[in-house]
């Protein structure tokens, strides 16, 4: 399987958080699988860091590239289809960074791993 990881669902696997569920983990963790990390999550997390909302995970944000090969996690760049699917989405969800990772789900066939049933109005396959 394919998967692509939510802002809050790479967080929480790297920290080793509780609130990541078991069948996400255990995707996230098996050598099967193909684990995506978008470059619009260390977006939104520098984001958060800046404006105070997050505290600033070390690793990730000195040498995201380094970090995500550490864990075995592959980056996603943007493409100009992502962005143009990403503004004309149908769906009342305005967040910018979610609407660009549902676009990438969908058009690079990937499986959403996150908690936020926002994206089921975006039909995007998310595992949780």
């Amino acid at each position: 399987m394919r998967l692509l990881l939510d802002t809050h669902t790479l967080l929480w696997a790297m920290l080793n958080k509780p609130q990541l569920s078991r069948r996400a983990a255990s995707a996230i963790v098996s050598p099967s699988n193909e684990v995506f990390v978008s470059v619009v999550s260390i977006w939104d997390i520098a984001t958060k860091v800046r404006i105070g909302k997050l505290d600033k995970p070390e690793d990730l944000l000195n040498d995201p590239r380094r970090t995500l090969l550490r864990l075995g996690f592959r980056d996603l760049q943007v493409k100009l289809s992502h962005a143009r699917l990403g503004g004309t989405l149908e769906s009342s969800h305005k967040d910018p960074f979610d609407r660009l990772l549902a676009a990438q789900a969908l058009l690079e066939t990937l499986t959403f791993v996150s908690i936020d049933t926002a994206f089921n109005s975006f039909a995007v396959q998310r595992l949780w």
